[in-house]
């Protein structure tokens, strides 16, 4: 395995690292959003995104007139963050709370998609990753929300996980307090599919049902 980044090395907890493609991969895959953190004259921003990930890059869309796709899409370095809380790890101490989690911090510049076919294609990933099935459901996509839509692709050669698993770390001293501690389990779901007033008659299509 090659040597990570020394910016991909975490000063804390170092042993949550994991810089392989398979802990790095099945948490892009899961996780629905990031958040694309970049600087434009010294003004930071960190704006929230649906991404999807193909084989070794992950790629968002925007408008072509967005303020945030038209600055990052110059190429300017960005850092790309990924979190999934599985549960809050509770001690018998407030000190030594903490967090099961998972996360994936990439650094990256952003690759402007020109091909029409792959644009496409990124759109079609998003799409059903978002609402599993549903690509070939939907109307079709036409030509001109393809132009006004902007594809970006971010490479994950520098990219790396951090994991917490397992029950608290109490201080040796609080271990015997008459104080309870362990797991509070944290969930996503997809609950049952809501209609709108268009859509009350129409059955719900196969790809949604199980929910």
């Amino acid at each position: 395995m090659p040597k990570p980044h020394s910016h991909l090395v975490p000063s804390r907890s170092a042993k949550r690292a994991h810089y392989d493609q398979e802990s790095i991969y099945s948490i892009l895959d899961e996780a629905l959003f990031c958040t694309i953190s970049y600087s434009v004259d010294n003004r930071p921003f960190s704006i929230p995104t649906s991404f999807v990930r193909y084989e070794d890059k992950i790629y968002i869309h925007g408008s072509v007139g967005s303020h945030f796709i038209r600055e990052i899409e110059k190429g300017i370095p960005v850092c790309i963050t990924v979190m999934l809380t599985d549960a809050l790890v509770v001690a018998k101490s407030a000190f030594s709370h903490s967090v099961n989690y998972r996360s994936v911090v990439i650094f990256a510049q952003a690759e402007k998609i020109e091909d029409i076919t792959r644009k496409t294609e990124s759109f079609e990933w998003l799409t059903n990753k978002i609402v599993p099935g549903s690509w070939e459901y939907l109307r079709p996509i036409k030509d001109n929300e393809v132009r006004k839509t902007t594809s970006l692709a971010f490479s994950l050669d520098e990219a790396s996980a951090k994991i917490r698993t397992g029950m608290p770390n109490d201080e040796e001293e609080d271990k015997p307090l008459p104080i309870w501690s362990g797991l509070i389990p944290l969930q996503t779901n997809r609950l049952t599919p809501i209609s709108d007033d268009l859509s009350k008659e129409i059955p719900l299509p196969a790809h949604l049902s199980h929910l």
